[in-house]
């Protein structure tokens, strides 16, 4: 493809270094210039990846930048987004896709207004896994859906991360954090939600930090720390997901989807590979199928099909605003249920993505 899309990465930590390198096995995408609010770190990321490092507002108003890759800390995302679109900028931001749907519901407006568009990770459901699992389903590997089963359970992040407060922060907790891959791979296999019902708690009202360099500071608990939800699709099947970071890890299965002929096992959606198992209603063990699409995918995905659409109009990018928005409601959801004491109908909804073509090379996103 002759035409590429210049882009501008905001915000240098440990995420951008994934991106980097994924935009460097895009066809379509080249990452021309870096911001973060440490210049210190835009310089750093910039003299490795031989780009300009410059301030967050002169990155906005630079007539290079076409879209702007947004990979700030969470409670940052809506606001960078908005003032990407205000700059005339596309957007596309690391997840969640803001911190409730109202944040949401405004970068979609302002973006419908300025016919722009916006993308948001994860786009791990692209990935040669994910796709499988997809293929396996749209061919009625398992018959018609019935209902699926989602664990992401551990003990928290204080123990690793460098800086893990922001997990316990409001708009924080597992369900903020690794809940987008979850239920964005569930809708991508089922389609958009209806209902939700939930249960939420927290364990311990401050986590102790093990990691350098806040070792031996405590810090408070601000969000859910261990949510159980159910999810009622449009399509008909249900679902149970649990997401924890008070439990101690247990080989749980990532997701596990019951069909009328048979059950399948899907990959970890945090990643862009993974086995897919499936199951028939008379075999007695899970057998292990090849994979229909490449393994080979990155972080960035999601921003070069995104690129893709911004060439050609007519083309819906999978990755979308409206999705992420959508997965926004459902997480929120979980703990307004549990709050309320009820069901929560929700208001959003999205279109199922369209599944990627077969034999795709791992630098195309389109036949």
């Amino acid at each position: 493809m002759s035409r590429i899309i210049n882009v501008g990465l905001i915000g240098c930590g440990n995420i951008s270094h994934a991106y980097f390198a994924g935009s460097k096995n895009s066809e379509i995408i080249k990452i021309v210039a870096c911001a973060d609010l440490d210049p210190a770190r835009a310089q750093t990321r910039a003299a490795e990846h031989g780009i300009r490092a410059c301030s967050v507002d002169e990155l906005l108003h630079d007539p290079e930048v076409e879209l702007v890759l947004n990979l700030t800390v969470p409670k940052a995302h809506a606001a960078v987004n908005l003032a990407a679109l205000k700059a005339g900028k596309h957007a596309y931001s690391e997840k969640p896709f803001a911190l409730n749907s109202r944040e949401g519901r405004a970068v979609l407006a302002l973006a419908q207004r300025k016919k722009l568009l916006v993308g948001c990770a994860p786009d791990t459901f692209l990935g040669g896994g994910q796709q499988t699992a997809r293929n396996a389903l749209d061919r009625g590997a398992i018959g018609q859906p019935i209902a699926a089963l989602a664990f992401m359970m551990c003990r928290g992040h204080e123990s690793w991360h460098p800086s893990p407060q922001f997990y316990y922060e409001k708009g924080g907790g597992p369900m903020f954090d690794m809940g987008p891959y979850y239920v964005t791979a569930l809708v991508n296999l089922l389609g958009p939600v209806r209902r939700v019902g939930g249960s939420t708690q927290s364990a311990f009202s401050k986590r102790l930090i093990t990691s350098q360099p806040f070792a031996g500071t405590k810090i408070p608990v601000e969000t859910p720390t261990h949510i159980t939800g159910t999810m009622d699709f449009v399509s008909g099947p249900t679902a149970t997901i649990v997401t924890s970071f008070d439990t101690w890890p247990y080989p749980l299965p990532c997701i596990v989807v019951f069909g009328t002929e048979g059950t399948m096992e899907v990959p970890d959606p945090n990643s862009f590979g993974g086995p897919v198992r499936l199951r028939s209603k008379d075999g007695k063990t899970y057998d292990e199928i090849p994979h229909t699409h490449t393994t080979e995918r990155g972080r960035g995905a999601g921003v070069a099909d995104m690129a893709y659409s911004i060439l050609r109009r007519r083309r819906a990018h999978r990755a979308s605003g409206r999705l992420a928005q959508h997965v926004v409601e459902v997480m929120e959801s979980f703990e307004k249920s549990s709050t309320t004491n009820r069901h929560v109908l929700l208001k959003s909804t999205c279109t199922r993505p369209a599944a990627l073509p077969l034999g795709l090379s791992p630098t195309q996103l389109d036949a």
